[in-house]
């Protein structure tokens, strides 16, 4: 009997697009022997829908049809495990789920799918789900918390001044000057807490700084801010595994057409990157950067950066398929974690097809991952069988106020 694996993918993210366009490339490449992916697209609007007319990457150009053509549904807990997708809104009469699903498998990149709390809605659920679990997935996507916990484990990484945005309206000339002191300029303003390079810029001097803080803060309400490094070579490396086991993909030199790599270079560059591979029907997403594989480095370098590829994975307790990115600050040969990417776009496949596992056996993987994950948290006491109202007297008003015995 197949597994069935809801594949949920689009969200509410800047990186919606690449999303769809990720989780369409991994139910492409399900073994269709084991497992029967189920679309489970999220609009923006917060609405979940299914139906196959969603599997049509092409559909997406007039999304408002495409909707009409679908079915709108509630992922509602089953009474026997798993998942049932229930109609929306749910009819009087005849069937009301859709369909039913065994294994969540999360794609969607960016702000409540990859930051633990679509997570967080899969525990509540009672669901398996492939990739990190909650904590892992806030950690990781939180650059600062990220750095925090790598730096406290000796793994290298930037610098850095960070805050809040009431922070900076109330106190923007004394961070302007701990930022000057301690980076100097030019330097490199982040939101904390998206991907795919959005709301990333350069500040050349204090001027710049306060244009490129300000518009940062339409996006994150927590900025971290990074030396600018003249002369870098960028490489990612994948992981896959757990905490108890990972191994590490190919290395890529990423190509870049500014100071940073952005958006553009990274969806939009030229398909089929030098040396890559890509093997999907699904179009579009991380396959389509510019990039040299396997990256041209020694490989001493190369060892070390695998290293702590599986360092950063372990410490912040990642499960699944991520992608570090590194930075190597070539004037002082020093190699420097920038972030990693819980729900890499496109599941960085194109990384392990040149390691010699293909994008079939990479989502196998993943969806075993999640049950064996499942298995072990089953063996976990999360409640204890008491109940303290009953020793309470007098209607439940008696006993000593504030007493916790």
């Amino acid at each position: 009997m197949k597994t069935k694996v809801g594949v949920f993918f689009g969200g509410i993210s800047v990186e919606h697009e690449v999303s769809v366009i990720s989780g369409l490339q991994a139910i492409d490449a399900m073994d269709d022997r084991r497992y029967e992916p189920v679309p489970i697209y999220m609009a923006k609007d917060r609405t979940w829908y299914t139906g196959e007319k969603l599997l049509d990457i092409e559909a997406y150009k007039d999304l408002d049809g495409l909707l009409q053509e679908v079915q709108s549904v509630t992922p509602v807990p089953a009474e026997n495990g798993g998942v049932h997708l229930q109609k929306n809104p749910v009819p009087k009469f005849g069937k009301r789920e859709v369909a039913h699903i065994d294994v969540a498998f999360p794609v969607l990149h960016g702000t409540f799918g990859e930051d633990g709390v679509l997570q967080g809605f899969f525990e509540l659920l009672n669901i398996p789900y492939a990739g990190s679990d909650v904590t892992s997935s806030a950690a990781g996507m939180d650059k600062i918390m990220m750095k925090q916990m790598l730096r406290d484990q000796k793994v290298p990484v930037l610098p850095d001044v960070w805050f809040y945005q009431h922070q900076w309206a109330g106190q923007q000339a004394s961070l302007q000057k701990k930022i000057e002191d301690k980076l100097g300029y030019p330097v490199i303003v982040k939101p904390a807490n998206l991907g795919s390079s959005v709301g990333i810029d350069i500040a050349r001097d204090a001027a710049s700084l306060e244009t490129v803080v300000d518009e940062a803060f339409a996006f994150a309400s927590k900025l971290v801010v990074e030396p600018l490094l003249s002369d870098i070579t960028e490489i990612n490396c994948s992981v896959l595994g757990d905490t108890e086991e990972a191994e590490t993909s190919e290395l890529e030199e990423v190509l870049k057409t500014e100071d940073i790599l952005s958006y553009a270079d990274k969806y939009q560059g030229s398909a089929g990157g030098k040396g890559e591979s890509t093997g999907t029907k699904g179009g579009g997403g991380m396959e389509n950067t510019d990039r040299v594989i396997p990256a041209p480095i020694d490989e001493e370098l190369s060892a070390e950066i695998r290293r702590l590829a599986k360092d950063t994975f372990r410490i912040l307790g990642c499960s699944g398929v991520s992608r570090i990115d590194f930075m190597i600050d070539k004037s002082e040969n020093q190699v420097y974690v920038n972030e990693i990417n819980t729900i890499p776009g496109s599941l960085s496949f194109y990384l392990w097809e040149p390691a010699g596992k293909d994008f079939t056996t990479l989502t196998h993987e993943m969806i075993q991952l999640a049950l064996k994950r499942e298995r072990n948290r089953e063996q976990l006491t999360f409640s204890i069988d008491t109940n303290l109202f009953a020793l309470q007297g007098n209607n439940g008003k008696g006993g000593k106020q504030g007493s916790k015995r």
